[in-house]
């Protein structure tokens, strides 16, 4: 592809982004495609000479596109956004363009010194301390793994990358049932095992940590001859939005030494709205953050923000000094590869750059605003509907429900049949959870574009459906 072939098809492409985008609310919101169809119509071995590029984007738009569910949909309800405000996508063609490998300061420079700076723009739009510094991840599962390591090194004197696990003590990590599943995994990749992370009791409307119980775990654990290394505190948890109360679960943590991680990943971002922010108070004594901005700022996947308290640790569990990645003659710089566990780094910074300097604060802060007010809304509608009743009440835009099923139906069956009629219409796009062993069913509104009509929308499709169900 020469580079007038580039600039017409990259001229094209973003034709089809804008007309895509603006065609989102004429498309159902889910996939309608049955397992196997996509395939089916994709050849089954590589070409052995290259096609038209014609001949490729009809395919695109043919075969590929009717199997695709529509994330940026303004009636996407489902799993928590992975949102991409059309500001961020213009940033990340310039990202793919220039095609840097930002793994070091000297491989891009700009890349390096934007990171740091608008790390520490959204460490101000927060509220945290300046005693924060960050750094840019792919995503939370890689922040937490990373805070796990810290957790694990920390409690072995910095002797479990040298010596292993087996030669020490066994490690042991603290949580809720509320945590997302990415701390599961965090525990298995970073060799403490899935026995060792402990699961204390939640209690209370926000289902958070029993402080007393965390306390008394990390007693027993220390009496027993295990090795307490750290708490993982949930605020907003994917299920229901579960919150710990930071402030006591940091006060036992580090009262027996152990290091604080904090997974706000979806709800984080509402913290540049000041009157959100009770909401993990404490947090400013946590020794590690993660919030995603490509969760509900608009910052395209992926784009996950680490908030460090001592960086030195983190460097000191994870980087390699080999002769090729050293930079001489330039004493104190930073090189993020040494913060992150992949060598590689995209320049995820500019898209941050680019949204923050389009929208300002307060763009963002009153589409979040709108978003969990417009929920909150939503939720008393159904209340006052007959046979609907709200199982969670919301926590900012997340709350989950249920509708009575009819005489002589398994409730379980009806809940699952109603959100499945519901994907399966189009309009809108839920899933379920678990409450105490109850399927329900998970609304939460954050996608950049939706509007009080499309909540409108989801509540017109949501009783419409529920009404219409056989009910036998």
């Amino acid at each position: 592809m020469d580079w007038e072939e580039f600039r017409r098809w990259s001229e094209k492409a973003a034709d089809w982004g804008a007309d895509y985008r603006a065609s989102l609310r004429d498309r159902p919101v889910r996939a309608q495609t049955a397992p196997g169809e996509i395939a089916a119509h994709i050849a089954d071995f590589p070409p052995e000479s290259g096609e038209p590029m014609e001949d490729i984007f009809k395919d695109f738009e043919d075969i590929l596109v009717p199997g695709m569910t529509h994330w940026q949909h303004p009636r996407f309800f489902a799993y928590f956004p992975a949102n991409a405000a059309p500001v961020s996508v213009v940033a990340e063609y310039l990202v793919s363009a220039i095609a840097a490998q930002c793994m070091l300061w000297q491989t891009s420079p700009s890349a390096t010194e934007l990171e740091t700076k608008v790390v520490d723009w959204l460490r101000q739009a927060l509220g945290l301390p300046d005693s924060f510094t960050g750094v840019i991840q792919d995503s939370a599962s890689t922040a937490t793994l990373a805070a796990v390591l810290v957790m694990r090194e920390k409690a072995l004197d910095w002797q479990g990358n040298k010596q292993g696990l087996t030669a020490n003590k066994t490690v042991r990590i603290y949580c809720t049932d509320q945590v997302h599943t990415s701390i599961d995994r965090a525990i298995w990749i970073s060799g403490i095992g899935a026995d060792n992370l402990v699961r204390i009791p939640s209690i209370g409307p926000n289902s958070a940590m029993d402080a007393q119980a965390l306390a008394a775990a990390i007693e027993r654990d220390r009496a027993a001859g295990l090795l307490p290394a750290g708490v993982i505190a949930c605020v907003g948890g994917t299920s229901i939005g579960g919150c710990d109360d930071v402030a006591a679960v940091v006060d036992v943590a580090h009262a027996h030494g152990l290091y604080v991680h904090v997974d706000a990943a979806w709800a984080g971002s509402a913290m540049i709205c000041p009157e959100f922010r009770t909401l993990w108070q404490g947090v400013e004594q946590a020794d590690s953050i993660v919030f995603n901005p490509h969760k509900w700022l608009g910052a395209q996947f992926d784009c996950s923000v680490q908030f460090i308290r001592e960086p030195e640790s983190l460097v000191r569990t994870l980087a390699i000094h080999p002769e090729f990645l050293r930079t001489h003659g330039h004493d104190g710089i930073t090189n993020y590869s040494e913060w992150s566990v992949p060598l590689g780094r995209r320049f995820r910074a500019l898209k941050l750059w680019f949204l923050l300097r389009y929208h300002g604060l307060e763009g963002l802060r009153t589409m979040i605003r709108n978003h969990v007010t417009w929920s909150q809304n939503l939720a008393k509608r159904l209340a006052a509907e007959p046979d609907f009743e709200i199982v969670t009440e919301p926590f900012l835009s997340l709350f989950s429900f249920d509708h009575k099923a009819p005489a002589g139906v398994d409730q379980e069956s009806h809940t699952q049949r109603l959100v499945a009629a519901i994907n399966n219409d189009g309009r809108i796009y839920l899933t379920q959870t678990r409450v105490a062993g109850r399927l329900v069913i998970r609304f939460q509104a954050g996608q950049f574009e939706t509007t009080a009509e499309d909540i409108d929308v989801a509540f017109a499709t949501i009783v419409e459906i529920a009404r219409s169900l056989p009910t036998t």
